[in-house]
């Protein structure tokens, strides 16, 4: 019972770490990396398609990235979708190829990123807290129906706790790093 507690509380928070991790990869650095363009959507056929699905992305330098099109007709949607996401990118085409030159972050910019890790990294440790808190209630509710002791409780709370607290120690390391990487001129 109480090992099926913890490891579902485990597997709950890996998820969220990984989400974590998902988010952050997203944020874009100094550097050029194709993951920057997967959440671009292309009208492909009428269907919205990740770029890397009608495309090859790859990094030209440390500052541009290259898009090759499977098809020739898609040169101009891409160009518009990627002009129209969020990321703040304007590409240049050249023929079937497209290059995405990324501008040098500001500080000010850099700044901005850190301050949105950290909040994302607070949510992920809001997330990891509100897990242990259901872990603890169904510690709780094994012992007012009798099925574990008084000490078993503690016990469990405790190891649940050791849980909660490497993985949020995890997200430190994962913060500390992203900032490093934002940081870095």
């Amino acid at each position: 019972m109480l090992n099926n507690i913890y490891k579902d509380a485990e597997d709950r928070m890996k998820k969220s770490l990984e989400a974590l991790r998902q988010v952050l990869s997203k944020l874009r650095t100094g550097r050029a990396h194709p993951s920057l363009l997967e959440s671009v959507m292309i009208p492909y056929y009428g269907t919205p398609t990740p770029l890397n699905q009608v495309a090859n992305v790859t990094v030209e330098d440390a500052r541009t990235l290259s898009i090759v099109p499977w098809e020739k007709n898609l040169v101009q949607e891409i160009d518009k979708a990627i002009r129209s996401s969020d990321l703040g990118l304007n590409p240049s085409v050249a023929g079937v190829n497209i290059r995405v030159p990324l501008p040098p972050l500001t500080e000010e910019r850099r700044r901005e990123l850190v301050r949105h890790v950290k909040g994302e990294a607070e949510e992920t440790r809001v997330a990891i807290r509100n897990i242990r808190r259901d872990a603890n209630t169904q510690i709780k509710q094994l012992l007012k129906a009798k099925e574990i002791t008084e000490d078993d409780e503690r016990k469990a709370e405790d190891s649940v706790q050791k849980i909660v607290d490497r993985y949020i120690a995890d997200v430190e390391k994962i913060v500390v790093n992203k900032e490093a990487e934002l940081m870095e001129v």
